[in-house]
């Protein structure tokens, strides 16, 4: 029996090939009726498009590459809900790549990146996306650092909120510097001086951003910041947990903490609650990136937004454009936003 094709389909429903194609790919609105007709012929022949054809035809395979270092971090699942949406309207479908490594060991993670940046170019994706990993390196060293632009300069490559310093590759990202001024002037309108801030890593470009923004903003506001309360190495709620556990040990407490993700600043709740600290009204906590979880917290959290669904969105948007050899920006940044809720209030007299 002959296989079904699109022309098969166009012809048998009555309408342009470009039509079923748009059906299939869902890149432009369809009437209801032509679309029902046309999937009705889809299912009773189980059509299935031939992208193998279409790559060969188009020079397409409709298929986009995207690599990340661990998708049970709340943020980047808020990131790909927006690439998502903005990809299906151009008609892509993607390879999810998580680099995660079973024993932590980012050596092996970056061998998974190596893997993975291999596997989607034999694929021949029409282009890739890197967030994560050794793009968040401050010094991602010269190895790693030519191998993500020998494949730059083959197919489109975009990193979203990371860097490889020298490159010149193409990049969307959220101001991180921004965000940590406007949670620490929030802090400091508040009435606060004595401030820590705590989580992060510092051979990370992110946090090392962050904490320069905090810094600098104190510096600005004549308000020293104490060494003793700067506190890094940890990205989750347990170190969130162990940072916490640390200040309230010391002579002297911080009445506000600066959290450098939002997982570090739920660890920093979590303990201040079972050392009996009230928060607000004790001490002050602030957290960073705007998770889903900072809005369901008790109390909510104080947060800065980074915008990660309009990250994701707008990063699909300039894919397409390299993919369609349009010319952007090396880079587009975006401005962070405060999200004042429960945590943050004025210091205790």
């Amino acid at each position: 029996m002959k296989p079904v094709t699109v022309y098969d389909i166009a012809k048998e429903a009555n309408v342009s090939v470009a039509t079923v194609s748009r059906v299939l790919n869902n890149t432009a609105p369809v009437k209801k009726e032509t679309r029902e007709r046309i999937n009705e012929l889809i299912n009773k022949y189980q059509f299935q498009p031939n992208a193998l054809a279409r790559s060969l035809t188009k020079k397409e395979t409709g298929m986009i590459g995207i690599i990340l270092p661990d998708i049970t971090n709340p943020f980047f699942p808020e990131v790909l809900s927006g690439f998502d949406r903005e990809a299906r309207k151009q008609g892509y479908t993607y390879f999810l790549c998580d680099t995660v490594s079973a024993n932590g060991d980012s050596a092996d993670q970056y061998v998974r990146e190596s893997q993975y940046l291999n596997v989607l170019t034999e694929k021949q994706v029409d282009g890739i996306v890197m967030l994560g990993g050794r793009i968040d390196l401050a010094k991602p060293g010269k190895e790693l650092t030519e191998e993500v632009v020998e494949v730059g300069k083959r197919l489109p490559l975009l990193l979203i909120n990371g860097r490889l310093p020298g490159s010149s590759l193409s990049r969307v990202a959220a101001d991180e510097r921004l965000g940590a001024e406007l949670a620490t002037r929030h802090l400091i309108g508040l009435g606060h001086r004595d401030i820590a801030v705590v989580g992060g890593y510092r051979h990370m470009s992110n946090t090392l951003q962050r904490i320069a923004g905090f810094t600098k903003t104190m510096e600005r506001h004549g308000i020293p910041v104490r060494r003793e309360w700067m506190l890094h190495e940890g990205f989750s709620v347990a170190s969130g947990t162990a940072f916490m556990d640390r200040l309230l040990s010391l002579p002297q407490r911080p009445t506000a903490i600066f959290c450098l993700n939002d997982l570090v600043a739920i660890g920093a709740l979590k303990a201040a609650a079972k050392a009996g600290l009230k928060v607000p009204g004790d001490i002050s906590i602030v957290g960073y990136d705007d998770i889903p979880f900072a809005s369901n917290s008790i109390p909510e959290l104080t947060t800065v937004s980074l915008r990660a669904n309009e990250l994701g969105r707008t990063a699909a948007e300039i894919l397409h454009k390299m993919i369609t050899k349009d010319k952007v920006a090396k880079t587009t940044l975006l401005k962070p936003e405060l999200v004042v809720r429960e945590s943050t209030a004025a210091p205790a007299e």
